[in-house]
Order: structure tokens, then sequence, then C-alpha cells
């Protein structure tokens, strides 16, 4: 029977990247001249910090612009709403979520389900696994959840026949 599998991951090496050319950027803008800016990676976790608060929301949209040219979704990324002062910075921090967890996954199988699609879903850890008698039943399961409004990103791989 065919099958495939929802999941949710960050490419880790594209937002390695992000964060290597959104620094390549702040180097060479006139307005960070002489500022103590910074874009620092720690695993899944992106610090901003500037001196002041105006500084850290330009950071956090150079830091986005550059996620959204290398295919990054910040989608389900979170981020405290006040930004921490500590002596003469200012920062936030932007943490990715990667893998889906329960209450995504039975809201995303509850999807399938109401659809009234002649495919079964189960959880399977940190992901979902949709099988199906018909390809075409798997395809538009694909596009229904594409079109659903799920706050992660999610791929579909494993698509087997």
């Amino acid at each position: 029977m065919p099958s495939f599998d929802i999941v949710s991951e960050i490419d880790t090496v594209e937002l390695k990247n992000a964060v290597d050319n959104a620094n390549r950027e702040l180097a060479t803008r006139f307005d960070f001249r002489g500022v103590d800016a910074r874009i620092e990676l720690k695993e899944l976790v992106v610090t901003l910090a500037s001196e002041s608060d105006f500084q850290v929301q330009q950071l956090h949209d150079i830091f986005a612009n550059h996620c959204a040219k290398r295919n990054v979704s910040l989608a389900g990324s979170e981020s405290p709403d006040q930004l921490t002062h500590s002596g003469k910075t200012y920062s936030t921090t932007v943490a990715l979520k990667q893998g889906i967890d329960q209450v995504l996954a039975k809201k995303i199988v509850k999807l399938i389900k109401d659809s009234k699609l002649k495919v079964q879903a189960s959880i399977q850890g940190d992901k979902v696994r949709v099988t199906g008698k018909k390809r075409d039943d798997l395809q538009q399961t694909m596009a229904m959840l594409r079109e659903a409004d799920i706050e992660l990103p999610l791929q579909f791989e494993n698509f087997r026949d």
C-alpha cells in the first residue's frame, strides 16, 4: 500500500548559511557600523543582540529575510515578547521547533479523518504516517494539509508505492 510520512524538520545547514549571510550583511550595513550587533546560532536557537531595541528588530528582519531566501521557514518558531536588557545591550532569541509534538499530531490525524479521504493516519513518534490504497488519495491528503492552518512547516517524505 502506498504511504508517506509527515514531518517537520529544519535544514540545519541552510539555517547556518542564513545566519552566516545575515552576519555578512550586518558587517556591510552603514547603520550598524561601529555598533556591537551580532546574530549567533547555537543548536536551533538564534540569538539577536544589539545596543538598541530598534536595532534588534532590524536584526530580526535581516535574519528573517535571509531565512526566506534559503527556504528556512520561521513559522512555528518561538520568540519572547519582551526584549532582554542587560548592561548596554538588548537581545532576544528565536527558538526553532523541530518535530511534531503529540498535540499537533492528533490535530493532523483529526484533519485527515474529517476530510473523508480513504486514507489512514497513525502517529509514530514525532511524525505521522499516512497510508492509502490509491496514490491520488495520498496526493489529495498532501494538498489538504498544505492548505490547512497548521503552525509548523510540514514536509512530506518517504512517499512509497
